[in-house]
């Protein structure tokens, strides 16, 4: 879903920066402090050098021991300067890689709170850009900034400080033309804005393409889809070209504009300084004075350089900032009640009561179902791609929370229940494997971390697992790569199913879990099945319809609701829908 683009970086975007670095007050109060004794120090040396002009210049008048006093006196004030940059800069690296970690690790804590239905609108490349790409460079703006601003903000007030006392109207001449690049600042600043965050948006579609294509390449490859897949990336490639071009070229401007008002401050202060030295106004400056003086406009006009040489690196920042704190304020999936009960051992009865649900509210998916299942049971659902059969199963792990009606066990609403100890009754075997970047035992241990190795390979032999895992390099211990590595898809759903059969759950949610596993495999995986399902509520959905035979009740979808429910044998001699259905597989 696309947002909304922003023209200018919001308050709240700064607002929101500055929280997280509430827990680091102490680093940076002592972060200003090594930058104000670097700053006044190095407001310092100006004044020592132009005492050590004045004691030069004039016959008679050169004072060379009062000249090297100064030069040692200069000497310590720099090495001081260079000892309080160094802390400074070492401080401000903690705090800036201490707020991004804070904040990543936000960012990963709100995905686990997200409802489904947000990850299903968003695209995972985007989201990946977000939590990796936007937060390594909202760091870099950062870090730039926290550089700059503290020294920055010392230098300015110090420096007008001691311009006031050499010279007000000096002084007065830097504050009237400083207002020219602070504007000119302002002026470009809302419309950089605007393209870092286009640039940003569009660095985040890119990097959805390139997770897409590069994690099913073997199906580009096979519909050869290469040439299409190619002009897709480059056109995104070309819009991510065209907005960094406007965003660094807008950016890009405010250092030289910064620069020019920058000389025409340093060519009013030596011209008023000269009248000044030469009587022809007030002020009584020494020509060391009027050094002086003019290092001071260099060292104020410094941090508008600074910062203006950074300008695109601080908005690019803010850009990617808000991108991240969009993700971070998305709407939660609804809490758990407060008196929420935790739900505990197999149900004696699973009821769905004028059940009503749809993604879309303009679409209609599942309307008044309704269903009664007694502890023990098997059920199974059946119906073409699309009716509905794995939302019922989103449903019953509320995955997603009905619009009308009410899903209960043992008469409780299982909204009135905790998610945790609901999830935690249902085991669940999805088509759609998922193995971590770990070793096979530490896979099948997943929903029971203290299982013992005994308990592993007990689990692995009725999955009829165990075999093809201690032909692996290291047997248990091997350890696989990402998404199985070079398991094939039905080993993948071996030790899916295992990881079930070690939790041994008081319900069971089985989504096509046999489909990537061969027909001789399947007949001993089913017969697992059925130990496993002993004494367990069970729901299975199934393409296949040869699986479900011996189910207690057959639920027959077709656009959303039930048409048809019984035994297998009880449909059959309907001759109805699930006639039809069994019948095509057949022909």
């Amino acid at each position: 879903m696309a947002e909304k683009q922003k023209t200018r970086a919001p308050k709240g975007t700064v607002k929101k920066v500055f929280r997280f670095l509430g827990r680091y007050r102490l680093h940076m109060v002592f972060s200003l402090l090594c930058a104000a004794i670097n700053v006044a120090f190095a407001l310092y040396i100006p004044l020592l050098f132009g005492g050590a002009v004045d004691l030069l210049i004039g016959e008679g008048r050169t004072d060379l021991s009062a000249v090297g006093e100064t030069l040692t006196k200069s000497i310590v004030c720099i090495l001081i300067c260079a000892v309080g940059a160094w802390l400074s800069a070492a401080v401000n690296n903690r705090i800036t890689f201490g707020v991004v970690r804070d904040i990543r690790n936000k960012t990963f804590e709100k995905i686990n709170i997200l409802p489904l239905s947000y990850l299903d609108m968003h695209k995972t490349g985007d989201t990946l850009s977000r939590i990796v790409n936007d937060t390594d460079t909202f760091a870099d703006g950062l870090l730039l900034g926290f550089t700059q601003f503290f020294s920055g903000v010392l230098t300015i007030a110090g420096t007008l400080i001691l311009l006031i006392r050499l010279n007000v109207l000096i002084a007065a001449a830097v504050v009237l033309l400083t207002p020219l690049s602070l504007f000119a600042s302002r002026f470009l600043a809302t419309r950089s804005y605007r393209f870092f965050r286009e640039q940003a948006t569009v660095r985040g579609e890119q990097t959805a393409v390139i997770d897409e294509v590069a994690g099913n390449l073997k199906t580009v490859k096979a519909f050869s889809r290469e040439e299409t897949e190619q002009r897709r990336f480059e056109e995104i490639n070309g819009r991510l070209q065209k907005a960094s071009l406007r965003a660094v070229f807008c950016s890009s401007a405010v250092n030289p504009t910064t620069r020019f008002v920058n000389s025409l401050v340093y060519a009013a202060v030596a011209l008023l300084g000269a009248f000044s030295v030469t009587g022809l106004i007030g002020g009584g400056l020494t020509v060391g004075l009027l050094a002086a003086a003019l290092s001071y406009a260099n060292q104020y006009t410094r941090p508008f350089n600074e910062i203006s040489s950074v300008f695109a690196e601080l908005q690019n920042a803010l850009g990617c900032a808000d991108r991240v704190f969009t993700l971070m304020e998305a709407q939660e999936e609804t809490p758990d009640k407060n008196d929420a009960l935790v739900f505990s051992g197999p149900p004696e009865t699973v009821e769905a009561e004028n059940v009503s649900f749809s993604y879309d509210p303009a679409s209609k998916l599942i309307e008044n179902f309704n269903l009664h299942v007694k502890k023990g049971s098997r059920v199974a659902i059946v119906g073409p791609t699309g009716c509905g059969k794995t939302t019922i199963i989103n449903l019953l792990m509320r995955f997603y929370d009905v619009d009308a009606g009410a899903i209960r066990l043992d008469g409780t609403d299982i909204r009135d229940v905790t998610r945790r100890s609901l999830r935690g009754s249902y085991g669940m075997v999805l088509q759609e494997t998922w193995l971590q970047n770990a070793s096979v035992r530490d896979n099948i241990r997943l929903g029971k971390p203290d299982a013992t190795d005994d308990e592993i390979v007990a689990a692995a032999k009725k999955a009829h697992a165990h075999s093809f895992i201690k032909r692996l390099p290291q047997g248990y211990d091997t350890v696989l790569g990402e998404d199985g590595g070079s398991l094939s898809q039905g080993q993948k759903q071996l030790l899916c199913i295992t990881r079930v059969m070690l939790c041994a759950p008081p319900m069971l949610i089985l989504d096509e879990a046999t489909s990537s596993i061969d027909l001789r495999t399947e007949i001993k995986v089913q017969k697992a099945f059925n130990t496993l399902m002993e004494g367990c509520t069970s729901f299975v959905v199934a393409h296949r319809l040869s699986t479900i035979m011996h189910a207690d009740l057959i639920l027959v979808m077709d656009r959303g609701s039930v048409v048809e429910q019984g035994t297998h044998s009880e449909l059959l001699a309907n001759r109805g829908f699930y006639y039809r259905l069994w019948n095509s597989q057949f022909e």
